[in-house]
């Protein structure tokens, strides 16, 4: 299992304040409207730590070239509203994913959301290609993100 320090980062600005961008993080149900390799999501937990709205555990089926996969994953929501990572707690290809965004603004807007990803697979993939994989996942994510956050504002 790889630490975080091996993890994949990539950052991007978008023009709203870090509530609306972490609402549109925590929107699960419509990532398959903006995240293009996410095919279906289940709410599995719903949160019942501080913030009801913000789900502990959600399965996901996405379908990003090379990684296709059923998951489940389990969210810790900073009480800052400024960052949230998660693990996997099984995939059927995924062996271990490890993520979190990071939020961070001078006051309002914009914010810059930084994805950092750490994926491991059950299959043998050079180190190389599943950089290049992570990579994809982050920059299309980012990209989706900022689309939807600022076509709603």
């Amino acid at each position: 299992m790889r630490g975080m320090a091996d993890a994949t980062t990539s950052s991007i600005t978008i023009d709203a304040d870090p509530e609306t961008v972490m609402a549109v993080i925590a929107d699960f149900e419509a990532y398959p409207e903006w995240a293009d390799q996410v095919k279906t999501v289940e709410i599995l937990d719903k949160g019942a730590g501080s913030d009801p709205a913000r789900a502990d555990r959600v399965r996901f089926s996405m379908d990003a070239g090379p990684i296709k996969d059923t998951y489940t994953l389990d969210y810790d929501w900073a009480s800052d509203g400024r960052s949230v990572s998660w693990t996997l707690v099984k995939g059927q290809m995924q062996k271990a994913q490890n993520g979190s965004y990071t939020l961070e603004s001078a006051g309002g807007a914009p914010t810059t959301v930084t994805y950092s990803l750490a994926v491991d697979l059950n299959i043998p993939m050079i180190g190389m290609l599943r950089r290049k994989a992570e990579k994809v996942i982050i920059d299309t994510a980012l990209k989706g993100l900022k689309r939807r956050v600022e076509s709603r504002s």
